[in-house]
């Protein structure tokens, strides 16, 4: 097994998901240090306490995640499970690193990205500036930060037909608003908690947008603007983009890591 130091991981996240790029509602890379060394990493959605007690159980020595900690606006005591979780990580000398925005947005590995794949959803490009002055293709986006996807689903002609495939692929039955017979040509997509960007989706001209969690206001907006609206879980909709981080990091480094699925119905 093979190992990688904590400072040259991170420096090599940081590079591949441009972290310093995004202003974020926490701290991106190393929230907690543990061990100077990584052999074996353990990839999880959201640093809880179930899946810091599965690194633990693993004998892993770092936990990789997209839900870290230190969130803007909450209170920063250290106290009840906040000191729970922190004590069992320091006494285990386990390291924490977590990557919201970046590891949303990645062209490649982001959870976007990774949705697009797992539900067959075909990005729309457009041709950016690259390296010595040669045109690369990026994802087409709308929104803050560009962080809605534009694009299509081919062989899929309605919103029912794309709930369908949103339950065969996630493993859940989404809630939907709007009918199923809606007929949908462009599909805008951003996982998590995108509801505040349906309005970004209706003024690019797609018809349904699909995220992970969606709020009162936006049933309405949707039903009025006459547009599709799938709600297919925010956990639901960012398992995976950690999952390919990790891929990449065994070929990178060799170093082992696995992911455990804490499910959350939200």
């Amino acid at each position: 097994m093979k190992t990688v130091s904590t400072r040259e991981l991170c420096d090599w996240i940081d590079s591949t998901l441009n972290t310093a790029s995004f202003s974020d509602y926490c701290p991106n890379g190393l929230q907690v240090e543990g061990t100077p060394g990584i052999r074996h990493i353990l990839a999880g959605v959201t640093a809880s306490q179930a899946l810091i007690e599965r690194a633990i159980e693993a004998g892993a020595d770092t936990l990789l995640v997209h839900h870290g900690w230190f969130w803007k606006g909450e209170d920063p005591r250290v106290r009840g499970t906040r000191k729970n979780r922190l004590a069992r990580l320091l006494a285990h000398n386990i390291n924490l690193l977590a990557y919201h925005l970046p590891l949303d947005a990645h062209p490649e590995l982001g959870n976007n990205a990774q949705l697009a794949n797992i539900l067959g959803l075909i990005p729309e490009y457009r041709q950016g500036p690259g390296q010595d002055q040669v045109n690369v293709r990026i994802p087409n986006t709308t929104g803050p930060g560009g962080l809605v996807w534009l694009g299509t689903m081919p062989g899929i002609d309605t919103l029912g037909q794309i709930a369908r495939r949103v339950e065969d692929r996630l493993g859940r039955v989404p809630l939907t608003i709007g009918a199923p017979t809606l007929q949908v040509q462009r599909v805008a997509w951003c996982t998590g908690a995108a509801h505040n960007m349906l309005i970004d989706a209706i003024d690019a001209g797609t018809q349904c947008f699909i995220t992970g969690e969606i709020a009162e206001p936006t049933v309405h907006l949707a039903r009025e603007a006459g547009v599709g609206l799938i709600s297919a879980g925010h956990h639901a909709t960012e398992r995976y983009g950690v999952q390919a981080l990790g891929r990449a990091i065994t070929e990178t480094f060799g170093v082992r890591v696995d992911f455990a699925d804490i499910d959350n119905p939200v």
